[in-house]
């Protein structure tokens, strides 16, 4: 008897829900939660709006779960790069790295984080809802490199405020500034030159006084 080799494949209802979730981080990124619409969301996954409305009962939940998902990502992203770095510097400057990547390489992402910044609507009553992750990552590492003796009495979250929040504003800043000005967060010159100064901060901003 020759035995069947099972085959294994996405679902379609899996791919579509996946499809959704892309065009709405991408729709949400560019014009904000205020203006984006289911709609636009159908559109362009190419499908009607009840079809969302089967994977997401409205905006609201749709937009939580894109959030979701990109801090979800962005964990993940730093779990692998960090994973083995025991040495509170270095694990710092590999958790500025991963995030810093992570954002590059997905500046949809970057951009919905700053207005979630700004937005503290879309929010709801738990603001670190899905965030919570990042805010442990940088606040582990710290804790590990004060404890250790290598870095100062620093605060976690004045470290995020200064050193690291830099990322968003170079990923999102690139066509902000005028013609003279623009430039490519992904140009591995620039994104070079803003690591190196990344970590020249990062050190200076942990050492002991």
């Amino acid at each position: 008897m020759t035995a069947i080799k099972p085959t294994t494949r996405q679902p379609r209802g899996d791919a579509t829900r996946r499809q959704i979730l892309d065009e709405a981080e991408r729709i949400f990124a560019d014009i904000g939660y205020a203006a984006a619409r289911l709609d636009h969301v159908a559109d362009a996954v190419g499908i009607r709006r009840p079809s969302i409305i089967y994977y997401f009962p409205g905006k609201q939940q749709l937009y939580e779960e894109v959030e979701a998902d990109i801090f979800a990502s962005m964990h993940a992203f730093v779990l692998n790069r960090t994973e083995g770095v025991g040495d509170p510097m270095a694990r710092l400057l590999a958790l500025l790295d991963a995030w810093l990547d992570f954002l590059v390489g997905r500046p949809t992402a970057a951009r919905i984080i700053q207005r979630l910044i700004a937005d503290s609507a879309t929010h709801g009553d738990n603001p670190v809802r899905f965030s919570e992750t990042a805010l442990r990552d940088i606040e582990d590492v710290v804790t590990a490199g004060v404890a250790s003796g290598q870095f100062g009495q620093v605060s976690a979250m004045v470290l995020l405020n200064t050193v690291a929040a830099g990322a968003l504003h170079y990923v999102c800043n690139g066509r902000q500034l005028g013609p003279g000005r623009s430039y490519d967060p992904a140009n591995p010159q620039q994104l070079a030159e803003f690591r190196a100064m990344m970590h020249r901060l990062a050190k200076a901003a942990v050492a002991p006084e």
